[in-house]
C-alpha cells in the first residue's frame, strides 16, 4: 500500500512538471522559478465528496502547485534549496488559526537564515462558510480576503489557495487550521500537528514546531508520541460539507421580519445601549440611495457576530405612513433583527436625539457601547471591512477565545 502511495505521488509530481513547463519566470525562491499569477481567477467549486489522505510520518510530501497571494504560483520543488520545509495548513478566519499568526511569523524570523522554508495553504473553500462562522474576524477564506490578510499582517512567507477544489491538499490531509507538516531534506515527512499546545497567545513559543525543525536541522527523529500530536483548531472547510451551509441560509431567509414604530423618547433609550452588548446602530431610507446599497451588509454583519456580545439594530427614517414600503425593502434583504421606523416626521426632532454634530444627512451607523458611549461613527457610506474590524477588534469582541 505503501508503495502504491509513492507511486501515486511521482505520477502527481511528473503532470505538475509537464504543466508548468512554458510558464514565465518572475521572481526566484532557492533559485527555482515562480510563474506569474496574472491570468488567475479563483473559482471555487461545489464537489462531491473526496478521499482524504493521511500523511504518515517518514512519507514524501506530496507535491503542490497553487496561487500565492504574491501574484506568484509556488510548487514544492521552488523550496528545493532548503534543508528543511514547514507547510502549514491555515486561514483567514479561524480564531485557533489567528491566534497562532505571530507565533508563525517568528518562526520564520528564527530560522528563515537557517535553511528552513516556511509556506502557508489554505484549503479551506469559501462555498462552505456562513457568515456565523466568522465571529471572530472580519475576514471569510476567499482568494482576495486572503490578500487582504496577508498584507495586514505582513506575512513573510508564501500565502498559498488551495480553496477551488483542494487538489493538493486533500494529499496532505490537514485535519484543523493550523495544522502544521515538517520535512527533512529528502522531504520526507518529521513532523505533523500542533505548533504548540498553548492556543492563546502569549502562553505558548511554538515549542512544537521549533523542536521539530531542530531536529530536522540535525537529522535526528523524534519520538513516536512527539512526531505526531493532535492538531486542535477550526475543522476543514471541504468543499462537499456545504449542506449545513445552504439549510442555514434558507432558515435565515424564512425568518420573520418585523418593524416597529420608534418614539423619539424611545431613541434615545435605545442609544443609551442599556444592554450588556456592542450595539450597531445605522439610520437610513427607502429613498436613499447609498443606504439601500449598503444595507445587506448590516444583515450579514449580525449573522456574523449575533453569537457575540453583539446586536445591530436598524432605524428608518422614512416617514411613518411609509411603513409598509420599508418593511417590503426590509424583508427583501432578510433582515430579520430589530427593525425601527421613527413615528415623527419631523427629521430634527431625530437629528436632537442623536446629537447636533449629525448634519441629517444619511446614512449614519453608530457603533455604541453599553452605557451610550460611541465607539465608532460612520457619516455616510461605510467602509465594511473596516467597520467589521472596529467590531472584532473592540474589547467586547476580540479574535481569540
Amino acid at each position: 500500500m505503501k508503495l502504491f502511495k509513492q507511486q501515486l505521488l511521482w505520477i502527481s509530481a511528473f503532470v505538475l512538471i509537464l504543466a508548468s513547463c512554458g510558464k514565465e519566470s518572475t521572481t526566484e525562491v532557492s533559485g527555482d522559478s515562480i510563474a506569474d499569477l496574472s491570468t488567475f481567477v479563483a473559482d471555487p467549486q461545489f464537489m462531491e465528496e473526496q478521499a482524504i489522505g493521511k500523511l504518515e510520518i517518514g512519507d514524501q510530501a506530496p507535491p503542490f502547485n497553487l496561487p500565492g497571494t504574491d501574484g506568484k504560483f509556488y510548487n514544492l520543488e521552488d523550496f528545493a534549496g532548503s534543508d528543511v520545509l514547514v507547510v502549514n495548513f491555515t486561514c483567514n478566519h479561524c480564531p485557533t488559526a489567528q491566534a497562532y499568526e505571530d507565533r508563525f511569523i517568528q518562526a520564520v524570523d528564527k530560522y528563515g537564515k537557517e535553511s528552513v522554508a516556511f509556506v502557508a495553504i489554505s484549503a479551506n473553500s469559501p462555498i462552505g462558510i456562513l457568515p456565523e462562522e466568522l465571529g471572530y474576524t472580519e475576514l471569510s477564506d476567499t482568494y482576495e480576503e486572503m490578500k487582504i490578510r496577508a498584507v495586514d499582517k505582513s506575512f513573510n512567507f508564501p500565502y498559498l489557495y488551495d480553496g477551488d477544489t483542494h487538489e493538493f491538499s486533500l494529499a496532505y490531509g490537514p485535519t484543523a487550521t493550523p495544522h502544521v507538516f515538517v520535512f527533512d531534506k529528502d522531504r520526507k515527512l518529521v513532523y505533523s500537528g500542533r505548533i504548540d499546545a498553548s492556543e492563546k497567545p502569549g502562553t505558548g513559543q511554538a515549542e512544537d514546531l521549533y523542536k521539530a525543525i531542530e531536529y530536522a536541522l540535525r537529522g535526528e527523529e523524534l519520538s513516536a508520541d512527539e512526531a505526531q500530536t493532535p492538531a486542535f483548531g477550526c475543522s476543514m472547510k471541504w468543499a462537499w460539507k456545504n449542506e449545513y451551509t445552504i439549510k442555514t441560509n434558507k432558515a435565515w431567509k424564512e425568518k420573520e421580519v418585523t418593524l416597529e414604530k420608534l418614539s423619539t423618547s424611545g431613541l434615545a433609550d435605545l442609544l443609551k445601549n442599556n444592554s450588556d452588548e456592542l450595539l450597531l446602530v445605522n439610520f437610513w431610507a427607502t429613498w436613499c440611495g447609498p443606504c439601500i446599497i449598503e444595507y445587506p451588509e448590516f444583515v450579514y454583519i449580525q449573522r456574523m457576530y449575533g453569537e457575540r456580545d453583539f446586536q445591530f439594530v436598524s432605524v428608518s427614517m422614512d416617514n411613518p405612513d411609509q411603513a409598509d414600503k420599508a418593511l417590503k425593502y426590509l424583508k427583501g434583504k432578510a433582515s430579520a433583527l430589530p427593525n425601527y421606523i421613527m413615528d415623527t416626521d419631523d427629521k430634527y426632532e431625530v437629528i436632537k436625539v442623536v446629537g447636533e454634530d449629525w448634519d441629517g444627512s444619511l446614512p449614519i451607523t453608530l457603533l455604541i457601547e453599553p452605557g451610550g458611549r460611541i465607539a465608532y461613527k460612520v457619516p455616510g457610506t461605510i467602509d465594511a471591512l473596516e467597520l467589521k474590524r472596529q467590531i472584532v477588534d473592540h474589547p467586547m469582541i476580540g479574535r481569540y477565545y
